[in-house]
C-alpha cells in the first residue's frame, strides 16, 4: 500500500512523512510464504502404533486418556488395533466407561465403510468381552 493511501485512510501519517506505520490490521495477512510444518518430518504408521501404544499404557488420568485420544484420533488414518486396545484398557483403568464406549464411536466415524468397523469390532472381540465394554449400538440395540 502506498503512502498516499495509507494518508488517506490515516490522517495522523500524514503529519509525520518521515515514518510509514502500516496498521496492524493490515500487517496480519503477510504475503510472503511461511512454512508451517518446519521441523515435522513425516511419521510412519509403524512409528506411530509404538507411540501411543507406549502412551495409553502409561496414562494414569482421564484428563491424559482424553487428550491422547484427540490426539490420536486427530490424525489422518485409522489407528490401529493394537493401539485401540491399550485405550480400552487405559479407559477401564482410569474407571471411565463412557470414554471407552466412545473409542468404539471414534473408531466407527474414522474408517471408511461398515465392513472395516466390524473387522476392528471381530478383532477387538476378547478385549471387548474381557474388559466388559459394549459398544453404543449394543447399549441401545440400534
Amino acid at each position: 500500500m502506498s503512502r498516499r493511501a495509507l494518508g488517506s485512510l490515516f490522517p495522523a501519517l500524514k503529519a509525520q512523512p518521515h515514518h510509514i506505520v502500516v496498521p496492524i490490521s493490515l500487517r496480519a495477512f503477510s504475503s510472503s510464504p511461511r512454512s508451517r510444518s518446519a521441523g515435522h518430518e513425516s511419521e510412519s504408521f509403524e512409528s506411530f502404533t509404538e507411540r501411543y501404544t507406549a502412551f495409553f499404557q502409561s496414562v494414569e488420568d482421564l484428563f491424559e486418556l482424553q487428550r491422547g485420544l484427540n490426539n490420536c484420533f486427530a490424525y489422518d488414518l485409522v489407528p490401529a488395533p493394537g493401539v485401540i486396545e491399550a485405550a480400552l484398557r487405559a479407559a477401564r483403568r482410569v474407571d471411565d466407561y463412557s470414554t471407552a464406549v466412545r473409542i468404539f464411536e471414534g473408531i466407527k466415524e474414522k474408517v471408511e465403510n461398515k465392513s472395516q468397523y466390524e473387522a476392528y469390532l471381530r478383532e477387538l472381540k476378547g478385549v471387548k468381552e474381557e474388559l466388559g465394554i459394549d459398544t453404543k449400538e449394543e447399549l441401545y440395540g440400534q
